[in-house]
Parts: structure tokens; sequence; C-alpha cells
């Protein structure tokens, strides 16, 4: 038994690599790097601003704070070890690395999910019911969502990854993906029986489906009562703080739906590399640009800061 364990914990998994040219290999390690560091500065910035600035001390910026943590995590569980990968000329992931990166990978995505969630209800309640808004979205309100959000996400994270590694791997271990995920280390198992997995994959599409749900009726009464607005202005102001957040929800969504839903191929093609990029790297690297883009709030934080920093003494 004690054998076993060490020959299981020093296993290694083999990644999916672009191309076998080491060329290639180096440019895709460098292009990977400046889309890490600018989903990394960008969603950081993020964090900053929401912290230091204290007009964004309200429920809709501190839940975008733990987005953007979130995000900056997510998006550093599986970038740097392609990188590293890319500029060494390796494909490799040993057995402890790859059992982080599943669980990670979904407590992240499972706690951004409730988080998308939250934030949705967060802006239900400030358009529809104004007058009881800070009653509603209390500090204490916000802080045990966020917490929810981590808490459902671990959970998440542990189940898919007990179901996952307790299964056999004794064939190839040269996974489909460049990261550990549960659809490829499933394709490579040994064992057609995946009970507990399948259990797991039930729990998480009906929690899924419950964070749709919320989202859909959110905004169906936000549209509501957007509408019943006399005022223009009201309209434009009301949209204006919906937009970024069902821009994000919406490329959540279809990246992570088109990424699952494909089935797992016997031989990777550079199209699923692009797909496995889109809803891996994509989400993490573009809320930042499209919450300071479309968010005056942010953007005007932003540029105080910036304007600040050539009068500061050091």
């Amino acid at each position: 038994m004690v054998s076993m364990v060490n020959h299981t914990v020093g296993m290694e998994f083999y990644l999916m690599a672009f191309s076998e040219a080491k060329e290639l290999q180096v440019a895709h390690g460098f292009l990977f790097l400046l889309i890490y560091l600018v989903a990394l500065v960008g969603n950081l910035l993020i964090i900053i601003l929401v912290t230091v600035d204290q007009c964004l001390h309200t429920p809709m910026y501190f839940f975008l704070r733990n987005l953007s943590l979130l995000d900056a995590c997510l998006v550093s569980v599986t970038v740097p070890n392609f990188i590293l990968n890319s500029l060494c000329h390796r494909s490799t992931i040993s057995f402890l690395g790859c059992v982080s990166q599943v669980l990670l990978v979904i407590q992240f995505a499972g706690a951004e999910l409730f988080t998308l969630t939250a934030m949705s209800y967060d802006r239900y309640v400030a358009i529809c019911h104004p007058l009881h808004y800070d009653i509603i979205m209390n500090r204490g309100v916000c802080v045990q969502m966020v917490a929810v959000s981590w808490f459902l996400g671990g959970l998440f994270g542990v189940l898919y990854c007990a179901g996952t590694f307790s299964l056999p791997f004794c064939g190839s271990r040269k996974l489909p993906q460049f990261f550990c995920d549960v659809p490829s280390l499933l394709k490579i198992s040994c064992s057609k029986l995946h009970v507990t997995i399948d259990v797991s994959v039930v729990i998480g599409v009906i929690y899924a489906l419950f964070c749709i749900v919320s989202i859909g009726f959110s905004y169906v009464y936000i549209f509501k009562t957007v509408t019943r607005m006399p005022s223009s202005q009201g309209k434009s102001r009301a949209f204006s703080t919906c937009m970024p957040h069902l821009i994000v929800v919406t490329t959540f969504f279809v990246t992570g739906v088109t990424a699952y839903l494909k089935p797992v191929p016997e031989s990777p093609h550079p199209v699923d590399f692009v797909v496995s990029v889109l809803y891996s790297v994509m989400p993490p690297s573009l809320n930042p640009i499209i919450y300071s883009l479309r968010n005056k709030d942010v953007k005007t934080s932003l540029w105080k800061i910036l304007w600040k920093l050539p009068h500061y003494k050091f």
C-alpha cells in the first residue's frame, strides 16, 4: 500500500504543447507571459483602487474586488506552469501539481460563479429597491456572500478532486490539455466507472443552473424597472452599472460551456488549444478591461490616483 501511494505521488502527467518546434514554444511562452502580466496587473489594479478610494467602498465594488482577486488567483494556477514549460521545452507536471491545479481551478471558478450571482442580486436591489438598498446590502450580508462563495468553491474543488484522483491511471498519462482538468483526466483513466465524479458533476450542474436562473431573474426585474423609469438619464445610469457585469457573465458562461461541452479529443488539435486558452485565460484578462472601460467610477478613481502620483513626495 505504501509503495503504491509513493508510486502515485511520484507519477507525472504530460501536458499538451502547442508546437514541437522550440522556437515556437519560446514565442508562446513570452506571449502567455505578456497575457498573464496584463491579467495580473489589471486585476491587482482594481483591488488597489477599490481598497484605497473611499468612493468605491460600496457593495458593488466590494464584490468587484473579490471577483478581481478570484481572477488573479485563477489565471495564476495554470498559466505560469505553461510559461515555464514553454521556456524550458518540457511538458510535464507532477501528480501533486496536477492535484493542485484541479482543486484550485474548480475552487476559484466555483467561487467566481457565486460572486457573479451575488453581483446580479446587488444590482437588482440597487435598481428595484433603492430605498432599502443600504439595509438589505449591509456590510455583514456582503461579507457573508463572499464567504459563501469561497466555501462553495472549496467544497466543489474537494469533491471533484477526490472523485477524479481516486481513479486509477494505468495507461497513457498524456493529457489533451495544457493544464490538468477533470474531463482530460477522466479521458486517460483506465476506469470506466466514475460514480463519485458523476455525482459531483450532477451537484455542480444544479449549482450552476441555480446561479444562472438567479442571474436571469435579477435582470428580468431590473429591465422591467428600468423601462418604467421616466428619466432617460436614470435609465442610462442604471444600464451603465449593469452592462459590465452582463458582459463578464456572458463571457464566463460562453467560454466555460464551449470548453466543457466540447468532447475531449483523442489527439489534440490547435483549435482545442485555442478553445482552452479562451476559457481559462480570456475571462480573467478581459474582466479588468471591461470594468475600467465601461465604468465611470473606476476610471475616475484611476485618474485621481495617476494625478496624485507626480505630486507625491517619496
